[in-house]
């Protein structure tokens, strides 16, 4: 269904005017990864916070505030780097499962990272029961390690 969409950003010839020597597209994947790093860090901080594990002298509200920012702008510098990899070599991807798998627990764990995960984490410590906040930590942790590391499958398995 979208292959003739992927076959047109094949026909625009972006992936040829990427710098043959392939520095440009070094460059990108290392910004890349340091915007994941940025995230993950982000991600992480409230995420051990809600297993009740580092930042325990901070309000929980208080840490999901503070990594708020640089959840938001990791995310934002993932996505300007990941839709020119995505460009440069749109049917490698399109014909990857782990590509669509990615794709796909990106939306969910948007989803929550944005609804569920958030009100948990803005929520007074009292008003959330301990397993829960555990359970909504782990969930958040395996989806966004299941992102990163179908990302990762997708330039192993080419």
């Amino acid at each position: 269904m979208l292959l003739p969409f992927f076959q047109w950003i094949e026909s625009l010839g972006f992936s040829a005017s990427i710098d043959p020597s392939g520095y440009v597209t070094a460059a990108v994947n290392v910004m890349h990864l340091l915007a994941l790093t940025v995230f993950v860090g982000a991600l992480l901080v409230v995420d051990l916070r809600l297993l009740g594990r580092g930042m325990k002298q901070q309000p929980l509200a208080e840490v999901a505030r503070d990594a708020q920012p640089w959840l938001i702008g990791g995310f934002l510098a993932m996505l300007s780097t990941g839709v020119p990899q995505i460009l440069a070599t749109p049917i490698k991807e399109y014909y990857s499962p782990h590509f669509w798998l990615k794709m796909e627990v990106i939306l969910v764990a948007l989803i929550f990272t944005f609804t569920v995960r958030r009100m948990i984490a803005q929520a007074g410590e009292g008003r959330v029961a301990p397993v829960w906040r555990k359970l909504v930590a782990l969930v958040s942790i395996g989806m966004w390690t299941t992102v990163a590391t179908a990302g990762r499958l997708i330039g192993l398995m080419s």
